[in-house]
């Protein structure tokens, strides 16, 4: 006779049988969290915290950001002939263009103010190309819709003069264009992406009531975050971009969550369990996975506040947000739903699909390959991981750039103006801003020094560039040269120019002023500094990410292998992923389908992101295979059949999420900025890799190459390991622990005592 005790269940287990006998309490105290949330966000209103970037540019935008300094956008106006025989002084119908488009802009004292052109400054030639340039009237703030007069203006002059090119571009509209492009891709994207899901779970499960659960708890889980944000954006940066990482993750990580918890449920209610037996199976078996899942996920996202930059700070706590959010609904909200429901789960079915998909069954393709590859592991294992390698190659190229104008689609009209205006007066439409504070700031030193800056443009051999125009704002407090620099902003040139500035220039002028300060923004000077700072802390991201989740799946594993196996799989699943990022957009491949026209580098802050997001959202497979796998070995099976046992057992809900995740990020692929298109691409093929390669091949080789010494159970005895988490698959059935959930109705009771006496 077995006189053990029970032992005590872990605290996810006791939380999920609560939820499970409270039902109602727990669904509805959801709810009243989800509305609460939407009350605060509500109440609190959304705040406008500025991000600013790194070092000496962060330093002149901060400067530039007090209420004093109300700085206009600068546009320009390019008037230019179509023949490279025809200059501005030998052509007078462009002379004519000029005027007219002169008075055309002082007729519109709402829009245009500060217009400079060739009829006043003959630095505003350049051969058969001239310049208009002014600052839009009206505030700051609302530059975008101000500057609209002014388009239209500059289009009839085009319209009178087809023989010309006449074009205008600058800060405010480019922002018009990129305001209008993002704000339809979001909607995009969110239209889009939760139709997509429900189809994707309408396949997987059969059943719309099934179907629905995941969603339910993605989207109130993504409601009350965002509506939360209002909490930390009174301090921390976050916008709409913040907003819509936190519903793509939100979605994927609460899809994923529920599909396991589901998934599992429904297995043992197929296998004869009671709707509360298979609740505290799948409680004691996916929901630890769910909880270590979303612990490494936030680890990993965490990871981004070492890099000391703000727009990184507000993706973080937002996406940190959701997950936590995610993995509460998922031990609360999840299991009181599921009881509730009962046998209502599976209602609803599809033709065709319902009846199929309502029960649970192992995989024959993945258990087949499961078992071909533990038999000669380094045989599969090489081969793939070479493959991956192979692909990851490309990424040894990887360079950090930042797309300029290049991020708008090629067939925005904004795009072509300003890349003409640029090659005829380079950095004139994104010149650097030279912020200048101190006493006497209109004194006769300083005035003395900004034209002794007007010399450094020979002495500089053209990396700054005229015309260098200067504005005093509030009394004389603010002063702000603004240079125009070698370069397209973003590239090489750009960058030489600015240091041009920064180290010889500007010491040899501004610099012997004393009782002054100076500080470079723009934006040269914010990207130079923003990648100057990433460069600085990946590392520290990457060591703080890695480490914490060694000791964290170590911790939950009780192995060293386990968690250095699993890391290095993901490691080379992110390289993979960046191989293949370079290929298409640096190199250029499949521009045409994509609809994106390469500048031969990658986003800077994308592959930072991309690593923290990837490895957080991959160890959810790898979690939850792992404890699938561990619990077959803990119930008496052996190395090898744990490994295919629970490979090829885990196989339906990892590759349904995993194709619910690659649709998702695909959407990003269609929308229209390159930035989306690379995250887009690079995520999905990476979450494809992962559920495939990784999982089919990689992983289970790895395991077998460690052979029985995968958790021995002795030794997983003494740590004081619990044999609780036995599939319902497997030789026994586990002990009930002391929480609550003993009250199973008397059937349950008699078909496991019958299966007993089988």
């Amino acid at each position: 006779m077995d006189t053990t005790q029970p032992a005590r269940a872990p605290i996810v287990e006791r939380v999920a049988g609560w939820s499970a006998r409270h039902r109602k309490t727990a669904v509805f105290g959801w709810l009243l969290l989800v509305v609460a949330a939407v009350m605060i966000g509500h109440q609190l209103g959304t705040s406008h915290v500025n991000s600013y970037d790194p070092g000496q540019a962060g330093r002149a935008e901060r400067v530039l950001d007090r209420p004093v300094v109300q700085q206009p956008d600068a546009e320009s106006v390019l008037v230019q002939a179509r023949s490279a025989g025809q200059t501005y002084h030998n052509d007078p119908e462009m002379r004519q263009a000029v005027r007219e488009v002169v008075a055309a802009l002082r007729a519109l004292p709402k829009s245009a103010t500060g217009i400079e052109s060739p009829l006043t400054n003959h630095g505003l030639v350049s051969g058969r190309s001239a310049l208009v340039t002014f600052n839009v009237a009206g505030k700051p703030g609302n530059d975008d819709n101000a500057v609209v007069p002014a388009l239209d203006a500059v289009a009839a002059v085009q319209a009178h003069h087809p023989g010309l090119k006449v074009e205008e571009a600058g800060g405010a509209s480019v922002d018009r264009a990129i305001g209008s492009i993002t704000g339809k891709d979001f909607r995009k994207a969110e239209v889009t992406s939760i139709p997509v899901s429900l189809v994707l779970l309408l396949v997987v499960f059969g059943a719309l009531i099934a179907a629905g659960i995941p969603l339910l708890l993605a989207g109130t889980a993504v409601i009350s975050a965002i509506s939360l944000l209002a909490i930390p954006g009174r301090w921390l940066p976050v916008d709409s971009t913040t907003s819509s990482i936190v519903l793509l993750v939100g979605m994927a990580v609460g899809i994923d969550y529920s599909l396991f918890y589901l998934r599992r449920t429904r297995e043992e209610r197929a296998a004869g369990r009671s709707t509360a037996e298979a609740l505290r199976i799948a409680a004691h078996t996916s929901g630890r996975a769910i909880v270590v899942s979303g612990l490494t996920v936030m680890i990993a996202l965490a990871g981004l506040f070492l890099t000391g930059i703000d727009v990184f700070s507000g993706v973080a706590i937002g996406t940190i947000l959701v997950v936590g959010v995610a993995v509460l609904g998922s031990l609360t909200f999840l299991p009181a739903i599921l009881s509730m429901l009962g046998p209502w789960t599976d209602r609803g079915r599809i033709p065709f699909l319902g009846r199929r998909r309502t029960a649970a069954r192992e995989s024959k393709f993945w258990g087949a390959l499961a078992r071909a590859v533990v038999r000669r592991p380094l045989v599969w294992g090489g081969v793939a991981a070479i493959a991956l390698l192979a692909l990851a190659a490309p990424a040894l190229r990887l360079n950090l750039e930042d797309p300029g104008i290049h991020s708008l689609p090629p067939d925005v009209p904004v795009v072509h103006s300003l890349a003409d205006i640029s090659q005829a007066f380079p950095g004139g439409p994104e010149p650097a801003e030279v912020v200048v504070t101190g006493a006497d700031l209109g004194g006769k030193q300083v005035s003395a020094a900004v034209a002794a800056l007007h010399g450094q443009v020979a002495a500089t051999h053209g990396a700054i560039r005229e015309p260098i125009s200067t504005a005093m704002f509030g009394h004389d407090q603010v002063l702000v040269v603004s240079v125009p620099l070698a370069g397209s902003g973003t590239d090489a040139a750009s960058n030489s120019a600015l240091a041009t500035l920064r180290d010889h220039a500007l010491p040899a002028t501004l610099g012997k002023v004393p009782g002054i300060s100076y500080a470079v923004a723009g934006l040269t000077a914010g990207n130079h500094d923003f990648d100057a700072q990433l460069a600085k802390t990946v590392p520290l991201v990457f060591a703080f990410v890695l480490g914490l989740a060694f000791l964290l799946l170590m911790a939950s594993f009780r192995s060293v292998y386990i968690p250095a196996l699993s890391i290095g799989l993901n490691l080379l699943s992110v390289g993979a992923a960046y191989g293949l990022m370079v290929l298409i957009f640096q190199d250029g491949h499949l521009e045409g389908p994509l609809g994106f026209t390469a500048y031969g580098g990658i986003t800077a802050w994308l592959p930072l992101f991309m690593f923290v997001l990837l490895f957080g959202l991959s160890m959810d497979y790898h979690v939850f295979i792992l404890s699938r796998i561990r619990e077959l070995r803990l119930g008496g099976a052996s190395a090898r059949q744990a490994v295919t046992g629970g490979i090829a057992s885990s196989a339906g809900v990892v590759t349904s999420a995993a194709a619910i995740m690659v649709a998702v990020f695909s959407i990003f692929a269609t929308l229209s900025l390159i930035e989306f298109k690379m995250f887009g691409v690079a995520m999905a093929a990476a979450v494809l890799i992962d559920a495939t390669i990784v999982r089919g091949v990689l992983l289970p080789a790895g395991l077998a190459l460690r052979g029985e010494r995968i958790w021995p159970r002795r030794g997983l005895r003494r740590a004081g390991e619990s044999y609780g988490e036995t599939a319902s698959s497997t030789v026994s059935e586990p002990p009930r622990p002391t929480n609550g959930w003993s009250r199973t109705r008397e059937t349950a009771d008699s078909m496991s005592a019958a299966r007993r006496t089988e």
